[in-house]
């Protein structure tokens, strides 16, 4: 038995490397559709961002493939560096990882009975927030928050990928790009390389709230790279006989940190509705169940059911009418 079942298949979205995403929000610009929606989330009451860098010196980086034979090196078009990471193995030593470590002065982390620090879910869906206490009633008095200072020191660990295109002029004088890889150790999650720096951030009150003031902090890293004195010839070492390639670079870390203050708080907010994404039609199942559980407050009563209400009282109304009759 065959099926003569055919998808619908464009050709150029499988060759297409990219994508275009698809949130589900629409909105025809009717005002009218337009109601209010709580929501409870969580508020940046203050923030600092920090901008670090770090530079980072190798020598006789292996690269890969070899150079074909009889070609030689004309010049260097392009060299791109990104951090190393392995989905298979999150634990993975050469996974780059940034770790930022806070010391607070004029506040304190709130820990648990084995010194272990409080830590509550972010936006993130981890437990990456701090709680923090500090004695705040002298500036609840002037209805001002309080200032807490810290120290921040930024481990970084792990390795970057380097791909270097080079223009190379091949045995048959022939002008073409070749490109090399290289898996480039930057330091040891037991040797890091160190960075530290100083923050001053204001919290609320400690005391008129229900919550206490939480502390988030994350990080992120870019890195650019280049040849160690930029040239060719001293920085680039070709083997004659075997065509392996070994380079000099100069590696930048550029980090960037940002420090936040989170309160939990309740927002009022304008919304055109729900997210409706278009599913996918299947060919056997003639209906799907809903995956998030209807309004039934008649303040956001959707049209749909309002109409179908209204149809329900109507059909009451003539039914009392004829038994009267």
């Amino acid at each position: 038995m065959t099926s003569k079942y055919r998808p619908d298949i464009d050709p150029d979205v499988i060759t297409d490397r990219c994508c275009d995403a698809s949130t589900g929000c629409e909105w025809d610009g009717t005002l009218r559709n337009v109601v209010t929606e709580p929501i409870y989330v969580q508020k940046v009451y203050d923030a600092t961002l920090v901008n670090l860098q770090a530079l980072s010196t190798v020598n006789n980086v292996r690269f890969s493939p070899n150079l074909p034979e009889g070609s030689r090196i004309l010049r260097v078009l392009e060299i791109r560096c990104r951090r190393f990471f392995n989905p298979a193995n999150i634990k993975d030593p050469r996974n780059f990882k940034v770790d930022p470590d806070t010391l607070l002065s004029g506040g304190e982390f709130v820990r648990k009975e084995n010194g272990e620090c409080v830590e509550v879910i972010g936006p993130d869906g981890l437990s990456s927030q701090k709680l923090i206490y500090a004695d705040t009633s002298q500036c609840d008095e002037q209805g001002r928050g309080t200032p807490v200072f810290g120290t921040q020191r930024v481990k970084l660990s792990g390795n970057v990928v380097i791909e270097i295109d080079l223009l190379i002029l091949d045995s048959r004088d022939r002008r073409r790009t070749f490109t090399i890889t290289a898996n480039v150790p930057i330091a040891t999650p037991q040797a890091p390389i160190v960075l530290t720096n100083f923050f001053e951030l204001c919290i609320p009150s400690v005391h008129d709230s229900a919550f206490l003031p939480r502390f988030a902090e994350f990080c992120n890293v870019n890195c650019e790279t280049r040849l160690g004195t930029n040239s060719i010839t001293r920085d680039i070492d070709v083997c004659p006989e075997t065509g392996e390639i070994r380079v000099d670079l100069i590696i930048a870390l550029c980090i960037t940190c940002e420090k936040k203050i989170i309160v939990p708080v309740q927002l009022c907010v304008l919304s055109t509705g729900f997210p409706e994404l278009s599913p996918e039609i299947s060919p056997i199942c003639s209906s799907f169940p809903t995956l998030f559980p209807r309004q039934i407050d008649d303040d956001n009563e959707s049209d749909r059911d309002r109409k179908r209400r209204f149809k329900l009282d109507a059909a009451e109304v003539e039914e009392d009418n004829s038994e009267e009759d």
